[in-house]
């Protein structure tokens, strides 16, 4: 018996004559994420994606932990292929297929989708004799319509017939490239590894851009970035990331500039240096962790001058979330634990003690432009660190 994955596309069915692409994007998206496990036959037909291993003893546990961290896919199941497309070959299959869960369970149905309509039997007739065949193999079960504890399905496609139950909940979202690509200015908190999260979902590719001010902060709160990374490359795929070396331009800063202006400044400077990076990768777009009123540069005021410092299109996906909403998700993607590891990023250094929550731009620009920044972020640009992050194993 051949055992394969059955997965579904999400918003892919709804591109119309763009469909394609974005179909030739995901089946990319999984050949890269499963090509450390073996070989595969990646194939699109009809809403579905097939995935059969051609390799010998390939884990197929950890095939689908690989696939459900793949954007574009809504539902994905193990399945059996049948040797013939014949209703014979299905009822042989599907009671020895999932006899485990069958025997486990005390109710069922079957559900029948038959895309090839040459077949003979129609959708209706297909689960009746099914689940005939079921109940006089497992005389202990009942049918139950509403709520089974297992649901057969049954498709027929024009290159086969599939048997598999209760299909498994995907990432969901939109393949990753088909977006385009952005720069995630990425911290060691909570809310920048989400961020990037959320928008990778929404297919952008990303290129990683983190300020690191040392000996203010520690390679260990480097470290911490790189390992956020790697789990939100799970589901973005590789990236590469750009550490900023940021301390003369911070020194300066506090030298320089008005106490309460140092943030606002601090970060008018980061999207002026990000943005430099994302134009040498072709990226077309800024993303940040902020959320609306979460901390003093996070102000409408503020955002609006820390706007100013961009002519790209800047994507905040926490603008309108809670701190809870925000954490929940950080679970989900398992990064709140690196999160809250205690090493400083280089946002907390120089911290006012009261920041200006309403500043306004023209005095910002002024203190910013007399301290004349321009001769340190050269050089900052001039001394990029580059790491190329993988999903760690």
């Amino acid at each position: 018996m051949k055992e394969l994955l059955l997965l579904k596309n999400g918003e892919i069915v709804l591109k119309g004559l763009n469909r394609r692409q974005f179909e030739d994007a995901l089946k990319k998206n999984i050949k890269i994420a499963l090509n450390p496990l073996g070989r595969f036959e990646i194939a699109s037909a009809q809403s579905a994606i097939t995935v059969k291993p051609l390799s010998d003893g390939i884990d197929l546990d950890e095939v689908c932990e690989r696939v459900s961290h793949i954007f574009g896919i809504v539902s994905f199941s193990r399945a059996a292929l049948c040797e013939e497309k014949t209703m014979e070959a299905v009822l042989s299959t599907a009671p020895d297929y999932l006899e485990q869960k069958l025997r486990a369970a005390k109710t069922f149905k079957v559900e029948a989708k038959r895309s090839d309509k040459k077949f003979p039997l129609k959708s209706p007739e297909i689960c009746a004799e099914l689940g005939g065949e079921i109940l006089s193999r497992f005389p202990h079960l009942k049918v139950d319509v509403h709520k089974p504890d297992v649901t057969v399905y049954v498709e027929i496609r024009d290159f086969g017939a599939y048997i598999h139950a209760d299909p498994v909940r995907g990432a969901g979202g939109m393949p990753v490239g088909t977006g385009g690509k952005a720069v995630i200015l990425i911290s060691g908190g909570i809310d920048s590894p989400v961020a990037a999260y959320m928008m990778a979902k929404r297919g952008l590719r990303l290129t990683a851009v983190h300020f690191a001010s040392p000996p203010y902060t520690s390679a260990r709160a480097e470290d911490k970035v790189v390992r956020l990374l790697q789990k939100v490359s799970r589901y973005a795929g590789p990236m590469t990331m750009y550490t900023v070396p940021f301390t003369r331009i911070q020194e300066k800063l506090r030298d320089d500039c008005p106490e309460e202006l140092f943030t606002i400044i601090m970060r008018r400077l980061m999207m002026e240096i990000s943005q430099r990076i994302a134009r040498m990768n072709d990226c077309a777009a800024l993303i940040t962790g902020e959320s609306l009123g979460q901390v003093a540069s996070q102000t409408i005021g503020a955002l609006n001058c820390t706007n100013e410092a961009a002519d790209m299109i800047v994507f905040r996906p926490l603008i309108g979330m809670d701190k809870q909403e925000i954490i929940d998700i950080s679970y989900k993607i398992d990064t709140y634990e690196t999160s809250i590891e205690p090493y400083e990023d280089c946002c907390t250094v120089f911290t006012p003690r009261h920041p200006r929550t309403k500043p306004r731009l023209k005095f910002v620009k002024e203190a910013q432009q007399k301290a004349d920044f321009a001769p340190l972020i050269e050089e900052a640009l001039q001394n990029l660190k580059v790491t190329t992050i993988y999903p760690e194993e």
